[in-house]
């Protein structure tokens, strides 16, 4: 197997991959495939991380920022008010997917040590005699004039519940991912072994809500980490005769869903509701349409809107599209300041739009500082955006 390492929105040139593996690399999307003058193979990445695995090709590409601050981004977006860096013991590997399914398969095997946990699970279904209710309405409407069999609504004890619905969900999702240790793999296969009785979650479910209780407190690492590996874009992408599979992390959505959780939770005492991705139209004819990552409303109507950029904004580099982006959003949604939210960088500043007198706000996270201190940023943005309403 050969084995290839990229860091993210980093090229660079390899000795000739066969061209059936490198279509299969460039179907992913992951990475753009090109050729330099002395033939070699050229990849660029882009803003996802993770592994891809196509013919005899391993890809690795690696987060800029750190898999301890990404892991953090991933679970603070999970669980805003749950999420403690001490919680979960990232396995001590520089490699993030390997470092996830490590973890997650030691939290996991911790957490069943002493058994599946057990709870009651309602179930409704048609049986030929009666357990728990009848549920009326549809035993007259699909069983008219029938005895049996009967339509009826019970509580089952069983260990077929959200918590392990969701930690074998994500053991199947992890036994996909390529190049992991042969003792992980083994572990992640036994814990599919002992949740054999669990119904595992479908592609397009939503993750179920899970309550912590005393019961359920020993699940809560492998929970944290399983909604992490939920989080993340398996591939299985055929191109031709190569086929390419891998686990990938898109930071740009990593970083929108971070700061849209961490901003919510800090303008709670401010009121009013955060919305992400709301969808409007430029033009009248409603042909052109906008989606800022952020609208900020209170008592039914936009007051602020923010984009999130996972780039590097630097001074004298200006961001001429993104600003004309934002105009665009408030003139479109009738504000009078916009904020472009950058994940580095050093031109933190303002614009005033002439004529219009819309100001523009371009502000920088430092993601690289102490947790604490990141979160303290967001602080900040949630007061400069409560001010700045009339």
């Amino acid at each position: 197997m050969r084995r290839l390492t990229l860091h993210e929105h980093q090229t660079l040139a390899f000795s000739p991959i066969q061209r059936a593996v490198a279509e299969g690399l460039r179907s992913t999307k992951a990475v753009r495939v090109g050729a330099d003058l002395e033939q070699r193979t050229v990849l660029a990445s882009s803003s996802l991380v993770g592994v891809l695995q196509c013919g005899d090709v391993e890809l690795r590409v690696k987060p800029k920022i750190g898999i301890h601050r990404l892991l953090w981004l991933l679970g603070y977006a999970q669980d805003p008010s749950g999420w403690k860096d001490d919680d979960v013991g990232l396995a001590e590997v520089d490699e993030l997917v390997v470092a996830i399914a490590v973890s997650f398969h030691a939290a996991t095997r911790q957490a069943l040590s002493h058994g599946a946990l057990q709870g009651y699970r309602t179930v409704e279904e048609a049986l030929p005699i009666l357990r728990g209710r009848i549920r009326e309405g549809d035993q007259l409407r699909i069983r008219l004039g029938f005895a049996v069999p009967l339509e009826v609504r019970y509580d089952d004890y069983t260990v077929d519940i959200a918590e392990n619905r969701i930690l074998l969900t994500a053991a199947h999702r992890l036994l996909r991912v390529p190049g992991l240790p042969a003792l992980t793999r083994a572990g992640l296969r036994r814990i599919t072994t002992t949740l054999a009785d669990v119904t595992p979650l479908l592609s397009g479910d939503a993750v179920p809500e899970t309550l912590p209780t005393r019961l359920t407190q020993h699940y809560r690492p492998a929970l944290q980490l399983a909604r992490i590996v939920r989080a993340g874009q398996s591939v299985d992408q055929p191109a031709g005769a190569t086929r390419a599979t891998g686990f990938l992390f898109d930071l740009n959505r990593v970083f929108e869903d971070w700061f849209a959780a961490a901003l919510r939770h800090e303008l709670e005492p401010y009121g009013g509701r955060l919305r992400s991705q709301l969808t409007r139209h430029l033009d009248l004819d409603g042909r052109v349409r906008i989606r800022p990552d952020l609208v900020w409303e209170r008592h039914g109507r936009p007051v602020a809107v923010l984009d999130t950029k996972y780039k590097q904004v630097r001074t004298g580099e200006r961001a001429h599209a993104d600003l004309y982006q934002m105009l665009a959003y408030c003139t479109v949604l009738g504000v009078p300041e916009g904020h472009l939210v950058y994940a580095a960088g050093d031109a933190a500043g303002s614009h005033t739009v002439r004529e219009s007198g819309t100001k523009l706000h371009l502000r920088v996270l430092d993601l690289a500082r102490p947790t604490e201190h990141v979160l303290a940023q967001v602080r900040h943005v949630a007061k400069e955006l409560a001010r700045s309403i009339p």
